[in-house]
Formats: structure tokens, C-alpha cells, sequence
């Protein structure tokens, strides 16, 4: 989850059929958001009345962890998204549309542009209060999201007066009266001049920052009158910037932000192609606006100001455009070690270590929470996959008897009538499913896709080439890859409940009930997760799926590389460490939930290392990892938490290293190798790099 205290507890999952359009050609492209935005209403591409029909035979959960939400009646409730904490909880949270925090305030809502700041282990930028508007308002909703943007109601009793648009990329707060009213701003807005298409621009001051100020209507001091549909936009100023450069970004921001739409594409091949976004930035008027890329994500087809804003990833280009462009090399989807080079002698080895491990397995193997069960079964599936590599044909078929018994659990499509714990129901309430043994407050929404990507893992292993089984288990599987990853936002799931396109990862918390916004910490088991769900697709047969996880374990795997295991961080000297492992919205932590230990923070960016995790978590080559150990196992003791799959990145700097990691994993001590993994895996992954 967004909180987690210890690593182990077990598997997941829910049921249906998820029906979707497949694509086909080199390249392949889907469309999200526009009309789908304020609805939640599904489109051809999905089957929604199939899912309901399937969620409904799973049955519901005894009672929601809901509770109350400021949100729009017929809206999918929006878990696991940056402005999560806007809807859930006793107040509203402030929230970070990087580069900006915004948070609700009395009457009103202020904004701001952090101030970055580095700590030895924190590179902070938590919400301020610059600017903001006294609307006279005494609560607010969320009346409309997309993958990107949230529009937050404001009211006074049962009275709507207006709206504001928020945006991940976006320095804009766009607010639009509903009706004719005088709304004050926290200062006195100065510089005051025409603007295009008969908008007034001018600038408030507040600690430090200028903000400028777009609007159409008549401004006196602080308080500005605005026609029914009037509005105000405001944005932070960039340092440096001109007068001349002021007045441009005035006029790309003189129409409020409305929405954002996703276009997701790949072209080539799985192992030399790309997996592209597209986010529309659309206005009322329909133009160009001010758009911020996060640093390293390129700027194709804006025009950039040569200005920036100072984030908590770096300082980030003020551009001006209509679409930011994201590209990500993508990574073939993998769950098979490549065992070809293997010498004899290595093979016994690992021949004598696979009968060893399999010896102990059984159903007290098996947990039943959606965390540690899913784990269980991802590890035995990994040691069946090397047994049939290896030709242990009687090995293979006894641990293929015991996954499918505890898969066929997880996956009764009427629910928790075989095991009443490694089951799934359905929160209605919530719109997703939930193991009827909660974990890390998988019963909030935490951590799904980090607790259903090890069930969706294992069970392509297992179903590979198996008609039976695939018919078996899809339409409960296809549910658990729809309830962190449907395509389109149904009447059973909200579209990619977890994934951010604009951050390029996920979120982790469910509710969000923190003022630093949503967090990820475990960026590797995210990866793993959309590789599961890639590899999913191709077993069932899903074309669709398989491209959606494509697109996502790309993507994520950038990120992955780009802020948590080879972070850029000279703009940061104070944060001395080189790995960032718990990434918020408002600050970026070298910590865990669950751990002091320096061994952690690496550890937990590299759980559970399946094959695919090769061409990724070597970024920065063999200097990177070096400095990596150097920190999380400073005395070169490698019995510790984790202390597996750092010896599994070890064997990634070079063949020496790996030689020296194989002959430490030998003597491992069997409670520091994690409950995902095994002996024989470890050994044959290192093998594998020797």
C-alpha cells in the first residue's frame, strides 16, 4: 500500500470478462478522456454489462472503508489518483498538479509554488499558500476528473458557484463562475493591462512569488467581478522572466484549462519500439497553454520559454503548446530466466536446489491475504518455471498441482465460496475488488496493483499453453487486471485506477489522507505488476491487454530509472543518498514504511527482480550499482532484508560481480531470502548474468 510496514503476506484477484479492442499493425493507438470525462460511462471497447454481471457473482464486501466522499453523483470514486485526498477523508487534502500545490481553503482555495528545498534524506516541496480566491464558499466537490485533470465544484449550501480546473503539467488554476458574483483575491492585483480577446492581466505579490493573473472580468484592487462563465486564471511566475516574456505567458494562459485528454500509441517492435503518450492540454478556447514537462521527458512540439519552475524532480521547462508528447523505449514483457549458458556443473547445481525447494512446498505454503498469497504463488510459479527449464518433469507437475488448486481458489467466479479468504468481493461503493483477508489496507485501495500484478504473474506461468486453464481463470483474472487497469473508466472500475501519465508512475495509497499528497514506494513491484498483466495478455489471448501492459510497464520502467534507481540529483546537493525510494507529490524520501535499515531503500526498488527487471534496473551501469551496495550493504553483508535481490542486482555491474554474488547466494541464509523468491532462484538469476 502507500503504507507498509513489513514485506510478505499473499495473492489476490476478482472476477469477469473483460472484453477489448484489439489493435494490430506496427503501430496501435487508443484514445481516452473527452466525453467519458464527467460520465464514467463505458465505451465500445469495453464490455461493461459483462463486468457487471461477473462482479455481481462474486458478491459484495461486508461493509465499505469509504466513507463520506466530495464527489459528483454517477462519478467512479477516484482512488489511487494525485487528488485522491480531495474526495476521501474527514477535510480535504492538498494536492500537487506539478509544478503547483493547491489546497482548499474556508471560503475559498489557495495555490502555490513550492519551495524546493534538500535535506540528507528528503527533497522537500510541501504546499504553500501564495495566491488565492475567497469565493465565499463553505464546502467543495469533485464534479469531473480525467487521467490528468480534476474539477473541483465550489458551493455555498446547496448553491454552485463555480469551478476550478487543476492539472498534472500544468502551472494553471483556472476558476469559472457559474453565476454573476465578486470573488477577492489574498492580494491586490497590480500591473493591470488588456489582454487578448478582452481579458484583464495583472500580478499579485505574495512571500516571495509573483503570480499573474488572467480574467475577464473588472478588477478593483482584490476584488474582480466576473459575468456568469466569467473566470480567472492564475499562475506562478518564473524567475527571470521579462516583461516581454510575462506578457506571453500571460496570453497562453488567458483561457481556462477544461480537460485533458490521453492518446497512448507504440510503433516497432517490442524489443526496439516506443510506448508514446499524448496529453492534450484543451482550453475553452480551444488554443495553446502553458504546459511542464517533468525534466527528462523531452519537449517535442512545444515551443519552450527557455524559463522553468524548481520541482522536487528538478527544474522543469515552462513550454507553450497544446499536447505534451512522452515517449518510453519499450521492454519486452518477460518471465522466463535465460538458462542457455549454463555449464553442466551449474546446472546440477541448480537441478539439486530446484528438488530442494520444491520439497518444501505445500498448502501451508500458501497465505491468504492478497499481498503475502500472491507472493506465495508468484514464488512457486518461478520454481515450477525452472523445473519444467530444467526437464524435472515430476518436479513440475506436483508443483503445477498445488498452483492450480490455490489459483482456482483466487479465481471462483462466484467468490469466496471455495476458501472464504483467497477470494475476492466487491465494493460497489468503490468500484473494485478486494481480498477478503486484507493486507496493508488493500481493504482502502492501497497497493492493489503491487498485490494483483503477483497473482496475474503467476498465473501466466502457470496457464501458458493451457487452453483449459485460461478458460478457466479468465474471466475472474481479466476482473483483477480491470480493477488496476481497465482501459476506460465502466460502471464496475475507474480507468487505470493507479497509473499517473503524466508522473509516468503510479500511486500507491488508495484514500490519499496525507498533506504531501499520493506516494509510490515500490516502484519494481509496479513494473512487475504491468508485466504481469502484459504477460496475461498474451497467455489469454488478449491482444488489447497485452498492449495496455506494454504501454504501462514502459512507462513505468522509465520512471523507475529516471527518479528511483539512477536519479539525476545535482540540483540537490544537501540529499545525500542515490537512491530515491518514496516518491510523493510534495517530497521525495530516501525511506520506507516499514524499515531504518540502509539495506531498504534499495531493496524495495527491486523486489520481486523478474526477468524483465534486467533491462531496467541496471540503469547507470556499473558505477551506479556499485555506489547502490556501497550504501545498502556497507559491510558487504548481504544477510539482511532484501539482501537476495541486491545480490541479484549485484550480478548485473559484471560477470565478476555476478561470480561473486553466486557464491554468496549459495550461503545466503534461507530467512533472509524473501517469501517471493527462492534459492534456486536466485542462484539460476545470477547464473543467468554470470
Amino acid at each position: 500500500m502507500s503504507v507498509r510496514f513489513r514485506i510478505g503476506a499473499v495473492a489476490l484477484v476478482a472476477a469477469s470478462a473483460l472484453l477489448l479492442t484489439a489493435c494490430t499493425g506496427t503501430t496501435s493507438e487508443t484514445r481516452t478522456g473527452g466525453s467519458d470525462r464527467a460520465t464514467g460511462t463505458a465505451s465500445p471497447a469495453v464490455d461493461g454489462a459483462a463486468q457487471r454481471r461477473a462482479v455481481t457473482a462474486l458478491g459484495p464486501v461486508t461493509k465499505t472503508t469509504a466513507g463520506a466522499m466530495r464527489l459528483a453523483d454517477g462519478l467512479v470514486p477516484p482512488t489511487n489518483r494525485w487528488f485522491s485526498g480531495l474526495v476521501y477523508g474527514a477535510a480535504p487534502q492538498p494536492v500537487f498538479p506539478t509544478p503547483i500545490s493547491w489546497q482548499v481553503t474556508d471560503d475559498g482555495f489557495a495555490a502555490g509554488l513550492p519551495v524546493v528545498s534538500a535535506t540528507e534524506k528528503t527533497i522537500a516541496g510541501g504546499a504553500v499558500q501564495q495566491v488565492g480566491l475567497d469565493l465565499g464558499a463553505d464546502r467543495t466537490l469533485v464534479s469531473a476528473y480525467d487521467q490528468v485533470s480534476v474539477t473541483v465544484e465550489h458551493r455555498k449550501g446547496s448553491t454552485v458557484l463555480g469551478h476550478t480546473v487543476l492539472a498534472q503539467g500544468s502551472p494553471l488554476v483556472s476558476y469559472t463562475a457559474e453565476s454573476a458574483q465578486t470573488v477577492t483575491a489574498t492580494g491586490t492585483v497590480t500591473g493591470t493591462a488588456d489582454g487578448p480577446d478582452g481579458t484583464t492581466t495583472g500580478t499579485i505579490a505574495a512571500d516571495g512569488r509573483t503570480w499573474g493573473v488572467v480574467t475577464t472580468g473588472d478588477v478593483d484592487g482584490s476584488g474582480v467581478r466576473l459575468a456568469a462563465g466569467g473566470s480567472v486564471v492564475l499562475f506562478p511566475v518564473p524567475d527571470d522572466a521579462t516583461t516581454k516574456q510575462l506578457r506571453a505567458l500571460s496570453a497562453a494562459a488567458a483561457s481556462p484549462l477544461t480537460e485533458v485528454t490521453m492518446t497512448r500509441s507504440s510503433t516497432g517492435t517490442a524489443s526496439d519500439g516506443q510506448q508514446r503518450t499524448a496529453l492534450g492540454y484543451r482550453t475553452a478556447a480551444a488554443g495553446k497553454t502553458l504546459i511542464v514537462p517533468q525534466p527528462g521527458q523531452g519537449t517535442t512540439g512545444l515551443s519552450c520559454t527557455g524559463l522553468h519552475y524548481a520541482t522536487i524532480t528538478g527544474d522543469a521547462p515552462v513550454c507553450i503548446g497544446a499536447v505534451l508528447r512522452i515517449a518510453a523505449p519499450s521492454l519486452p514483457a518477460a518471465d522466463r530466466l535465460d538458462l542457455s549458458g549454463l555449464t553442466s556443473a551449474q546446472r546440477a547445481t541448480l537441478v539439486d536446489q530446484v528438488r530442494t525447494d520444491a520439497g518444501g512446498v505445500s498448502e501451508a505454503s500458501f497465505g491468504a491475504d492478497s499481498y503475502g498469497g500472491g507472493k506465495d504463488l508468484y514464488r512457486v510459479a518461478n520454481l515450477y518455471r525452472l523445473a519444467t527449464q530444467l526437464d524435472l518433469d515430476d518436479v513440475a507437475s506436483g508443483l503445477r498441482r498445488q498452483l492450480v488448486s490455490q489459483i482456482d481458489q483466487w479465481t471462483d467466479p462466484e467468490g469466496c465460496g471455495v476458501s472464504g479468504t483467497r477470494c475476492f468481493a466487491y465494493d460497489d461503493t468503490v468500484k473494485g475488488l478486494v481480498g477478503q483477508a486484507p493486507s496493508f489496507g488493500s481493504d482502502e485501495f492501497n497497493d492493489h496493483h503491487f498485490h494483483y500484478g503477483y497473482l496475474l504473474s503467476a498465473a501466466a506461468i502457470v496457464a501458458d499453453g493451457s487452453d483449459d486453464l485460461v478458460a478457466k481463470w479468465k474471466p475472474v483474472l481479466d476482473l483483477v487486471a480491470a480493477d488496476i487497469a481497465s482501459p476506460e473508466a465502466t460502471k464496475s472500475f475507474p480507468e487505470l485506477r493507479v497509473y499517473d501519465p503524466y508522473a509516468q508512475h503510479s500511486w500507491a495509497s488508495g484514500y490519499s489522507p496525507f498533506a504531501d499528497g499520493n506516494n509510490q514506494e515500490s516502484s519494481s513491484e509496479a513494473v512487475s505488476a504491468w508485466n504481469g498483466l502484459a504477460r496475461w495478455g498474451q497467455v489469454s489471448g488478449s491482444r488489447a491487454t497485452e498492449q495496455l501492459g506494454d504501454w504501462l510497464l514502459a512507462n513505468e520502467a522509465a520512471s523507475a530509472q529516471r527518479d528511483v534507481l539512477d536519479p539525476d540529483l545535482r540540483t540537490f546537493p544537501g540529499f545525500q543518498h542515490t537512491v530515491v525510494s518514496l516518491n510523493w507529490g510534495g517530497k521525495r524520501d530516501h525511506a520506507t514504511w516499514f524499515s531504518a535499515d540502509p539495506a531498504a531503500p534499495a531493496g524495495i526498488e527491486l523486489i520481486p527482480m523478474p526477468a524483465v527487471a534486467a533491462d531496467y534496473v541496471a540503469a547507470g551501469g556499473k558505477q551506479q550499482i556499485g555506489r547502490v551496495l556501497d550504501e545498502a550493504v556497507p559491510e558487504g553483508d548481504y544477510a539482511v532484508q532484501f539482501g537476495d535481490y541486491l545480490l541479484m542486482y549485484r550480478a548485473l555491474a559484471s560477470g565478476s560481480q555476478a561470480t561473486a554474488a553466486l557464491a554468496v547466494a549459495r550461503d545466503l541464509p534461507a530467512e533472509d531470502i524473501d517469501t517471493g523468491n527462492t534459492r534456486s532462484y536466485l542462484l539460476a538469476w545470477i547464473m543467468s548474468h554470470e
